[in-house]
């Protein structure tokens, strides 16, 4: 029976991904649920419930043969005719308990081939809206000489998978391009930076994809909208308005 246990459960994260997000989300811990994995040890009668009630089954299914088990899976899975649209929209809902605590603005800091040799600093908001975690960029840039001035807007949804978090735009223009960052938290109880990757497509001189390595940074609740957004613009890579953690990780090959 603890055979039958310990690999349904290895079934379920398999599925489910992060062993250590699932830990976080049921409460226990992670050395423990490992042992549940192995099948070393079993949980006792209130965390096999938390386990039970996380992945939405009873106990009993816990228990059950391999070849039962996974046929109880397959009948609880949702049987819908999805359209395309909401296939694509599913990953993002029901986020707001993995990412509230995210929520907020941020300057948004990356290096692009539109400025070539500096530091390029946009303004971010996540929010909940409608069940959905969302994100909007606001991109305001300015030559030295006023010959070129970039003012982009995009809006797009947030998930988190694993303890990654997943972002996709796309920009507010009839014929804007889309962009998609990764980002992590070097913490989990850190979250005044977000390090990962985007990828997107240049502004000039010519649309070519890239991808670039970004961070933002969480900006305080009390400074205005306004005052965040007159913040953006380009900077000089050594520039001592720019984060000393924001420049070192740019610069990190």
């Amino acid at each position: 029976m603890s055979e039958s246990f310990s690999a349904n459960l290895r079934s379920l994260c398999a599925e489910y991904g992060s062993i250590s997000q699932i830990c976080r989300d049921m409460g226990l811990n992670r050395q423990q649920f490992n042992r549940y994995l192995n099948g070393t040890s079993m949980p006792s009668a209130h965390n096999l419930r938390r386990i039970a009630r996380h992945f939405d089954l009873t106990e009993e299914q816990l228990f059950a043969p391999a070849d039962a088990f996974e046929s109880t899976l397959r009948r609880t899975q949702p049987q819908t005719d999805e359209t395309p649209s909401e296939a694509f929209l599913a990953p993002f809902r029901g986020q707001y308990k993995n990412l509230s605590r995210y929520l907020g603005y941020y300057h948004s800091y990356f290096c692009t081939p539109s400025w070539e040799g500096r530091i390029f600093c946009a303004l971010i908001r996540i929010a909940e809206k409608d069940g959905l975690i969302t994100v909007s960029s606001r991109e305001n840039a300015t030559s030295r000489d006023k010959s070129l001035r970039q003012i982009s807007r995009y809006e797009g949804l947030a998930t988190m998978r694993g303890n990654r978090i997943f972002v996709t735009e796309h920009e507010c223009t009839r014929e804007g391009s889309i962009a998609q960052t990764t980002l992590y938290s070097a913490h989990r109880q850190q979250l005044k930076y977000l390090r990962g990757m985007t990828m997107g497509v240049a502004w000039r001189p010519y649309p070519h994809p890239y991808a670039t390595k970004t961070i933002w940074k969480r900006l305080d609740e009390r400074v205005s909208a306004r005052h965040a957004l007159s913040a953006c613009g380009i900077y000089s890579e050594q520039s001592t308005k720019i984060d000393p953690t924001v420049r070192k990780y740019l610069a990190t090959p």
